[in-house]
């Protein structure tokens, strides 16, 4: 597709204008989430290279997340007892890609005493009209949805593990904002990225809390369960988090980046093939190395100044003790831990099906060495 061509189809009125109508709503709230959609959808048509297909997928994404923050403020109006919900977040778990925090996060989850976002409900997170309370149609469509991914992207599931109605990444639910390193991971969009990270999240944390408060309400076992959640995004924003979430704690997973780093950039080339023909994975490793260098670098101010506010975990203890680990972390979170829950989750785990994939450093235009390098600060605390 050309510039001009993903361009018209990305229109922002266009896109305000589609969601209007597919919804019958008008009513979008406050509109600051308007300049991050318009940076975003510029870097699409000047360097994202979309495909046909891609193009359509995407412009269906944008719409269906604008459509959806029309839906949320049309049922906060209709039940305002919704933005009265008391939203207690324990933790947010957000070390690099590829360091064991998707693990940890759903060991955590599988506790009794917490609660966390779930696949299908970061997909489709209000109700369908005339739905039961079962959420049925909700779910049918994020296994189609799931199924459908995979079948675009056969490779990921041996990077990732996706289980449609497991614990999955509140960033999900921030795409709405369209403030979300979902975006750059998944499209080539480097000047969205060097944008997003000197704006202020502020208002895409109060979204996120809002959306929260939607899920609890719906859901009445939650009542009195605190959150487990987890992205690497929040590196972007950790002090924001802090600020939004009083009392939440940041569980930092460690692991070497110059592993994490080639990890993540293979993930990466698998989501944004299925948008583009013309992915050059050379470009994609030192992005998302000076992304990452960046990140650690203000989380590092941040911990300095608010160290009570953070837990450890290194990778090695998660994958050689994820029980042992995920105790130790629900006790420092104060939260009791059920051990029992936990191993019946590990004995899941280990019967789904994990491929491997292959890549050195180079395959994405970094080398080893560079990356010790680069990371030789942080490596030096993961040493203390």
């Amino acid at each position: 597709m050309t510039t001009a061509e993903t361009a018209r189809a990305l229109d922002i009125d266009g896109l305000l204008a589609a969601a209007r109508d597919k919804t019958g709503l008008s009513d979008y709230g406050d509109d600051w989430f308007v300049e991050p959609l318009s940076v975003l959808t510029h870097a699409l048509a000047d360097e994202a290279k979309l495909s046909e297909l891609g193009l359509d997928l995407t412009r269906r994404r944008l719409v269906a997340s604008l459509a959806d923050r029309l839906r949320l403020k049309q049922l906060q109006a209709e039940h305002p007892e919704i933005l009265d919900e008391e939203v207690v977040v324990a933790a947010e778990i957000c070390g690099l890609p590829r360091t064991g925090s998707t693990l940890l996060h759903r060991l955590l989850a599988s506790s009794p005493e917490v609660t966390s976002t779930l696949s299908w409900e970061t997909s489709y997170p209000l109700p369908f009209p005339g739905e039961s309370p079962d959420a049925e149609l909700r779910k049918k469509k994020a296994r189609d949805r799931y199924e459908m991914f995979l079948e675009m992207a056969p490779d990921f599931g041996d990077i990732h593990t996706i289980e449609w109605d497991g614990p999955e990444e509140d960033v999900i639910l921030l795409d709405r904002t369209f403030t979300s390193m979902s975006y750059d991971s998944f499209y080539w969009v480097p000047t969205y990225g060097l944008w997003l990270r000197e704006f202020d999240q502020a208002p895409a944390y109060r979204d996120l809390k809002e959306w929260l408060q939607v899920l609890q309400w719906q859901s009445p076992h939650r009542d009195g369960k605190p959150w487990i959640l987890k992205s690497p995004h929040h590196l972007t924003a950790v002090d924001t988090v802090l600020d939004t979430f009083p009392g939440c704690k940041i569980v930092m997973t460690h692991r070497s980046p110059t592993k994490a780093v080639p990890s993540y950039a293979s993930m990466v080339g698998a989501i944004s093939s299925q948008y583009s023909n013309d992915v050059d994975p050379k470009a994609v490793g030192p992005y998302w190395r000076d992304r990452f260098v960046t990140a650690l670098q203000e989380y590092a101010v941040v911990r300095a100044a608010r160290p009570d506010r953070f837990v450890d975990v290194t990778f090695q203890d998660t994958v050689s003790d994820p029980v042992g680990t995920a105790t130790k972390v629900m006790g420092e979170l104060g939260l009791p831990a059920d051990r029992e829950a936990l191993e019946a989750y590990m004995e899941r785990n280990q019967e789904q099906r994990h491929g491997s994939h292959t890549y050195t450093a180079e395959d994405f235009g970094l080398t080893e060495a560079g990356l010790e390098q680069d990371f030789a600060f942080y490596e030096k605390e993961l040493a203390s």
